[in-house]
């Protein structure tokens, strides 16, 4: 019988993937992975221990909480304030998915004597004829969260199980009703688990610890200045609300340039992006494309986008240049581009650099 470790984040969907896979004949041990603690003593809603502990006695499975809120800290935390000082738009997400929650629950594995790691990602990880891994999106669109996974490596896939890429969210929460679950209405988290309250820029202030970019210029694309913004962490590229300036026409933030501290602002309806790099770019489905090689996919530039299609070529410089048959909205640097075949498998993706705007 082999042994797995649970994810446990306290939500209803973790839960029910332990469930599932006690159910299915595995030795489940329950864990969760402490990573941020408030001021307040708030929990994040990734770790919110009481349910989880709860779920895993309902379940009958030992539970272990184990605390790596510095690491966190360190890999996640501080790169996301970095990266907001400099213009960008990070996903946090995908960088803790990566760097914490699998390495982290790898390493308990490893200590548990282990076969596996399972989380309730809304996804499925498939092994390919060619003897790669790489995760397939979700049969029901509407959840597939393939998109933030897109920077795992073979090695964390080969050991990991995805139990409810093939559930809707609507029969997941019918699974913990029929078991007794108390997590079985709780809602989804609708934020970033740190930011318990939605305002990126005041938990930038207040853990920055160092000076905060102030008030700086708009300008439009030949420099001219057009009025006064309120610092670049409250604004993204593509952002046309909020902006709090009279033009007399649409317009929307073509550029964050932070070792300036201006803001480009573009003329017209919405920031349509017809190409971009991708840096750091991790491949799944298929080994690293070398310089000049090139393919066609469908791309998606946001964990709502339902992806374009595009050619995507490997460059000297290790980066990936993308160019889509039809503009797509939004594109912005920091945020992830993730390339699919026709099946739905994620052959790849990067962090989004140089975007290319009509």
């Amino acid at each position: 019988m082999a042994r797995v470790i649970v994810g446990m984040s306290g939500g209803v969907d973790s839960a029910v993937a332990a469930y599932l896979l006690k159910q299915a004949g595995y030795d489940v041990i329950g864990v969760t992975l402490r990573t941020w603690e408030g001021a307040d003593g708030q929990e994040s809603r990734c770790c919110e221990i009481d349910d989880a502990r709860e779920t895993a006695r309902k379940i009958g499975i030992p539970y272990h909480a184990f605390n790596c809120i510095s690491d966190f800290r360190n890999k996640v935390i501080e790169p996301f304030i970095q990266d907001y000082l400099h213009g960008l738009t990070p996903n946090p997400c995908v960088v803790c998915n990566r760097a914490i929650k699998w390495e982290r629950l790898l390493y308990h594995a490893d200590v548990l004597e282990a076969d596996y790691i399972a989380t309730g990602h809304y996804a499925a990880v498939i092994r390919l004829d060619n003897g790669r891994y790489t995760v397939r999106q979700a049969q029901h669109a509407e959840k597939d969260q393939t998109y933030m996974l897109h920077r795992l490596t073979q090695e964390q896939l080969a050991r990991t199980l995805m139990p409810l890429g093939d559930y809707a969210k609507q029969e997941v929460r019918r699974i913990a009703e029929d078991v007794g679950l108390t997590v079985a209405g709780k809602p989804d988290s609708q934020e970033i688990c740190f930011v318990t309250d939605g305002d990126y820029a005041d938990f930038i202030r207040a853990n920055a610890g160092g000076a905060i970019p102030g008030e700086g210029n708009y300008v439009d694309e030949a420099g001219n200045i057009l009025g006064t913004h309120k610092g670049i962490i409250h604004y993204t590229v593509g952002q046309r609300k909020g902006l709090g300036i009279a033009l007399g026409h649409r317009a929307y933030i073509k550029k964050i340039c932070a070792e300036r501290n201006e803001i480009v602002i573009g003329s017209g309806g919405a920031a349509l992006c017809r190409a971009l790099h991708c840096r750091d770019v991790n491949f799944m489905s298929i080994p690293a494309l070398k310089a000049g090689e090139s393919l066609r996919c469908s791309v998606r530039v946001r964990y709502r986008h339902g992806g374009q299609n595009a050619r995507v070529e490997a460059l000297a410089d290790g980066q990936i240049s993308v160019t889509f048959d039809e503009p797509v909205r939004f594109a912005a640097p920091g945020q992830s581009a993730v390339f699919y075949d026709e099946n739905g498998y994620v052959i790849g993706g990067g962090f989004i650099s140089d975007p290319v705007f009509d």
